[in-house]
């Protein structure tokens, strides 16, 4: 097993997640198996108790695991599918240990960080990077290792000196140290500063652990001199010095590890063997060279594109962007496949309440003349009292206005909330989350739920949804399939004693769990596009094979829904990069391909609004 260690350095946020994950492609791009560990070294067991103001969303595996969201990011990059145990956080560690000493495993010794927290770190690092993530049952090649922090940081300590010791337990040649840092550049002179570089670097190797990489961010290409200063006292050679400036997208950054010489390195000094069909090469073959052909036409269209759909996102905690990190992903995803750019805009749900015109006119009128602006209207997943009834208006707004709606989670029950109130007449219809004495409880808490627990009580993971009907858009979306597997995330649902009431008004359930109990897909009859779907497609759209759910809602929001209908739902070749619509392309037809640019009609809101 080879290993490839990711530190941080001058600042959290600078971009580690996104590096290792752009070097697990290109190693991909080789023939090359790959598996990832992201590493917190907060007390937490977890993420799932965590306000997504303090890290982000609540990233959700198939196995039920509440991640971090850079493993998010790790499954879309790789196209690979992570268990719990590749997040380790302080409180697994701690938790683990703590259990072995109760069940005497340490023979009556005293337990000390060194050496049974760093021997714990190290098992548990050896133990995870052996299991298959590619869907089948071969062992990855490589493992790539995020540690969580800056280099410094009191928490992350354990965890430094757990590889300290673990770089001479695998040898010098099966281990590379990546550090990420930061290059700030002044306004005031405009000099690209490489003294928090300097410092950071010299702190990593002070606790025993020297670079072989360094990877500079910073806002412009860095300057030869620059990487001259950092190799001269940073102890690396001038082409180990790699930087990844602000680019378009996140999508050129494998693209411009790839160009600095980056796959070359790896390889030769990881002692890697390129394959293809489980051949060994001496250099990519023709599939990895695709592979990363697709990926610079992914990254080229982001660029070229004209056209834009707008899309509002009624949500909660719309001040912190990473709260719906995968959300977004999955617009974007879904918006290059229908080759539009995403102007995406956030509504604070609690902002369309009649309330707010009493608190804050000026926020009242500006979210509602945006609601009003939008070619599609998506409201996400969330918990608890605030802002669901600027969701459930904005529901309203949607389905009376003929806009395409997209809810997910909370946003399917506040869809169905307000269909209760204003089509059934039951003007009181709530979900027992929000108002326990309901007379009309639309959506109810599961039986199994625990209101005593908070971590780990909700239905989670990857579970079966059977398609009740062959006349349902999803399931068409779906390529026809009689059943998806989708990962939930969800402690309420709707509740069946409504359904029938539901459905004879055109709220179609199409889509349920296996025991026939939970309503997983909702289809509106006579309507272009108003879905909602229990569990979180966004968790496993990819950026060459966006989700259905959402593919379809940007389709909508284009106005292409019908075009992509008329062809058998069915992509053409400019909607696709899956790898099984190019094999049997040549070089030079993906080329031509890549140049296609879409010939389609803007879609004008304002008319459609005029006619409604």
């Amino acid at each position: 097993m080879k290993y490839i260690l990711v530190t941080g350095g001058v600042i959290s946020g600078v971009g580690k997640g996104v590096i290792a994950s752009s070097i697990g492609t290109i190693l991909k791009s080789c023939g090359i198996r790959v598996t990832s560990i992201k590493i917190d070294p907060y007390i937490n067991i977890d993420a799932g108790t965590f306000s997504p103001y303090e890290h982000g969303e609540v990233f959700v595996l198939d196995d039920g695991g509440e991640v971090d969201l850079d493993l998010g990011n790790y499954e879309r990059f790789l196209d690979v599918t992570l268990h719990r145990d590749n997040n380790i956080t302080t409180g697994k560690i701690y938790q683990s240990v703590i259990n072995r000493e109760r069940q005497g495993d340490y023979l009556g010794k005293t337990v000390q960080v060194v050496p049974h927290i760093t021997d714990a770190i190290q098992e548990w690092v050896t133990k995870v990077a052996m299991i298959p993530v590619d869907g089948d049952e071969k062992i990855p090649d490589v493992c790539i290792i995020e540690l969580g922090g800056v280099i410094g940081d009191i928490e992350g300590m354990p965890f430094v000196e757990a590889f300290r010791q673990f770089q001479f337990r695998v040898k010098r040649e099966n281990i590379i140290c990546v550090h990420v840092s930061l290059i700030p550049q002044p306004k005031t002179t405009g000099e690209q500063k490489t003294k928090p570089t300097q410092q950071s670097v010299r702190e990593l190797r002070g606790l025993g652990i020297s670079p072989d990489i360094i990877i500079c961010r910073s806002v412009t290409p860095l300057l030869a001199e620059v990487k001259d200063k950092i190799s001269l006292f940073c102890h690396v050679a001038p082409e180990q010095v790699y930087c990844v400036h602000d680019v378009t997208s996140i999508y050129r950054v494998p693209l411009l590890l790839e160009g600095q010489g980056a796959t070359d390195f790896f390889v030769e000094r990881l002692q890697l063997n390129p394959t293809c069909s489980g051949v060994q090469l001496n250099r990519p073959c023709s599939r990895s060279r695709r592979l990363m052909q697709r990926w610079k036409e992914l990254a080229d269209r982001y660029d070229r594109l004209l056209k834009e759909v707008t899309i509002v996102l009624v949500g909660k905690y719309t001040k912190l962007e990473d709260a719906y990190a995968s959300v977004i992903k999955a617009l974007q995803h879904a918006s290059l496949a229908v080759n539009h750019r995403l102007d995406l805009k956030y509504i604070e749900a609690a902002d369309l309440e009649p309330a707010r015109l009493h608190d804050n006119a000026q926020k009242y009128h500006e979210a509602w003349k945006e609601l009003v602006g939008a070619n599609g209207i998506l409201v996400p997943g969330g918990f608890g009292n605030r802002g669901i009834e600027g969701k459930v208006l904005a529901a309203q707004w949607a389905r009376s206005r003929n806009i395409p709606f997209l809810g997910v989670c909370l946003g399917m029950q506040c869809a169905v909330i307000e269909f209760a109130r204003n089509v059934l007449d039951h003007k009181d219809a709530n979900s027992t989350e929000f108002d326990s004495e309901t007379k009309n409880p639309v959506v109810i808490d599961m039986p199994e739920h625990n209101t005593g627990q908070m971590g780990g009580t909700m239905r989670l993971g990857k579970r079966k949804t059977l398609f009740k009907t062959e006349n349902s858009l999803l399931r068409k979306l779906y390529k026809n399939k009689e059943s998806v597997d989708e990962r939930h995330r969800h402690r309420y649902e709707v509740n069946p004693d409504y359904v029938a009431q539901l459905e004879e008004k055109g709220l179609r359930f199409v889509g349920r769990s296996e025991d026939g109990a939970r309503m997983e897909i909702m289809e509106l009859e006579n309507h272009p596009y108003f879905v909602g779907v229990q569990y979180h497609p966004e968790y496993i759209s990819r950026p060459m094979n966006p989700s259905p759910p959402y593919l379809g809602f940007l389709l909508a929001s284009c106005n292409k829904l019908t075009q992509f209908a008329q062809r058998g739902f069915r992509p053409s070749p400019r909607m696709s990069f899956c790898e099984s619509d190019t094999d049997s392309v040549d070089d030079s037809d993906g080329d031509e391909v890549a140049r296609l640019t879409t010939k389609t009609a803007d879609f004008s809101l304002a008319e459609k609004n005029s006619a409604a």
